[in-house]
This record gives C-alpha cells, structure tokens and sequence, in this order.
C-alpha cells in the first residue's frame, strides 16, 4: 500500500527537517512544512526550493496550536507526517522543563489527536538515542531497556511511549520510532547544514567554529572514560544520510504494525579525539583544544546496531567520516551560514 496524498513535516526548515524535505521533493512527494522558526529561518525555504528544483507548501505555524494543524489538515491531503518539531538542546531542557514537556509532548498529543480526527494513520517521529540513557554494552540494539537522563530525553521516551500507547488502543496505526544517533555534516551543495544559535551544544558545530578561528579553543570534556583514548565516544551520521532514512522509512511503512523503534546510525563509534585529528585533515591546520572535567549526565560510549534498519527499511549509512568533516566544513566556509 503506497501512501497517497501530501506528507506534512513538522519542523521542516530546521538542520534535519530541511534535508529530508529536499529528499523528499527529489523523490516527487508532494510536501506540506510546518514551522515556526523558533530554531529554524525563513531563508532556509528558498535554499530547499533551489536545491530541489521544486516547490512545496509552507505554513508558519506552532505544532503546539491545534487551530493551526486543523488548518493544515483541512487545507490539504495529508497522508503521512514526518513529526520533527519540538525543543532539543539537553541542557537547556534542564534549566527549562516544563518548555521542553509544553512543546515536545503537548504538540505531540495535539499533533496525534489532529490526525485521528482527519483518518491519517501514518507517522515518522524524530526520537533520539537518548532514550536508551547510559546503556551496559554497545552497540545498542532496539530491544534494550529505556531511560533517560534529562527532560528533553525523558520528553522523547514519553512521546515514543505515547505512539506505543495509542497504536496499541487502535488498529491502523503505522509508527516509525527514529532513535537518532549523533547527526552531523551538511548538505554537499554547502546550501543548507547546521545553524546552532548561541554556542553550539554538540560537538561538531563547535569544532568547526574552532576550526574556523570563530572560537579559541575546544574544550574536551572528559579524559578518563573507559574508551581506547580517554574521550567520549559517540555514532556521527551524516545528516543526508539520516534525511534519506526518513524516506526509507515512509516506505517502508505499509509494512509496519503500530509503534516500531528502529536505529539510525552507522554502528561505528569514534571518540573526541578521533573527530578532531578527521577534522585537521580536512582542514589542513591543527585545532587548539584542552582536557576538561567530565560533564554531568555525559557517558563513555553510545553507538548503533543499525541492523534493523537495514532489514525493515533498506537503509544503511553510506556516507563517511571524510565526507562528514568536508560537508561541515563546505558549510562553515561557504559564507552560508552568516546569510540564513
């Protein structure tokens, strides 16, 4: 069974949501995007239309206003959503929860009731490897126990456990669960990549602000874990490579029965170190960095069994570690980013 008609994606202009919508276009969907641009700008959209050679609808609009997402859904025939929108920086979430619990879990309910109201069955959710918490081996697999260690991870947990709850109380429902490793990398056009507000959160945007000379040093938290050089080791996925592992995923749907948890990752860990040494390869000039004390709530190592995906999806990570750096750096380098 094909799914007929437009898919909505919530957050659509934001780092992820932007490439899967341009994956999306290429692949001939006709696509509706929602956002708000609470983390996201309006820039973005023409870059999307410009590398996709196509146009799409755009709705400004908050996930958590219900009046809104009836507005979309009476407007158009959505068949499917790809449901990216919702706060996701770890310690701002913790300085903030009841923002993170507001948008994260009451757009998701708002979001699940609008599409049972209009008869669409057929979600893609943005979860996070979070959910697994601090897991007692890797690679991790999809049947591992589930905790998190924040309110941002606890939001993802409660939304996947919401999908669960729902297609479980009603036949019909075909529920994608992404768990997403580390993303990384940008678009090879250098159009479109990550645009963190503030000082980055994660790694590899604020390796390559230090790389640009924008910041002066990076700061490795951490050298005593349990890993073969003393620095945190984590699953980078180049991001086009997970954008396309949403299109699989819609796909791959039809045969989907209720909520199904699968990994997108590479199944490969590298550590701090590791990344910044790839890094000075790409660009040819060594990146100042120093130890630093651990961070709270950070653990040793976290990667993917990304088995499942490739049986249930067809999918699997092609893109390396070179093209993530090179992408990332193209971006940082392309003037693109003072632009958006």
């Amino acid at each position: 069974m094909h799914i007929t008609g437009s898919i909505l994606v919530t957050g659509g202009a934001g780092f992820i949501g932007s490439h899967t919508v341009v994956e999306l276009l290429a692949a001939g969907r006709e696509v509706v995007v929602l956002d708000n641009f609470c983390n996201a700008k309006p820039s973005v959209l023409p870059r999307i239309r410009t590398l996709a050679g196509r146009d799409f609808t755009f709705q400004e609009g908050d996930v958590c206003d219900k009046g809104t997402l009836e507005s979309v859904f009476r407007k158009h025939d959505i068949g499917a959503v790809i449901h990216f929108a919702g706060l996701k920086a770890v310690g701002e979430s913790t300085r903030l929860p009841l923002d993170y619990y507001r948008n994260n879990l009451s757009g998701t309910i708002g979001l699940l009731e609008t599409m049972q109201a209009f008869g669409c069955r057929n979600l893609v959710f943005s979860s996070s490897a979070t959910v697994y918490g601090d897991p007692a081996e890797v690679p991790i697999r999809e049947s591992f126990p589930l905790s998190a260690t924040n309110p941002y991870g606890r939001s993802k947990l409660m939304v996947e456990d919401l999908c669960r709850d729902l297609a479980a109380s009603e036949a019909g429902w075909r529920i994608a669960l992404l768990r997403y490793f580390n993303p990384v990398g940008a678009h090879p056009s250098g159009l479109l990549g990550e645009d963190p507000q503030g000082i980055p959160n994660n790694l590899m945007p604020y390796l390559l602000q230090v790389a640009a000379g924008q910041r002066p040093f990076l700061e490795v938290f951490g050298q005593d874990y349990p890993t073969p050089d003393g620095s945190g080791v984590r699953d980078y996925l180049h991001v086009v490579d997970l954008a396309k592992g949403h299109l699989a995923a819609l796909g791959a749907l039809h045969g989907l029965q209720g909520a199904v948890p699968i990994n997108l990752g590479t199944g490969k860990g590298y550590s701090v170190l590791e990344m910044i040494q790839a890094l000075e390869r790409t660009v040819g000039h060594p990146i100042p960095w120093r130890f630093g004390p651990r961070r709270p709530g950070d653990i040793a190592q976290c990667y993917a069994d990304p088995t499942r995906a490739q049986e249930l999806l067809g999918w699997r990570a092609v893109l390396d570690l070179d093209c993530m750096c090179r992408d990332g750096w193209n971006w940082q380098q392309s003037g693109a980013v003072a632009q958006i």
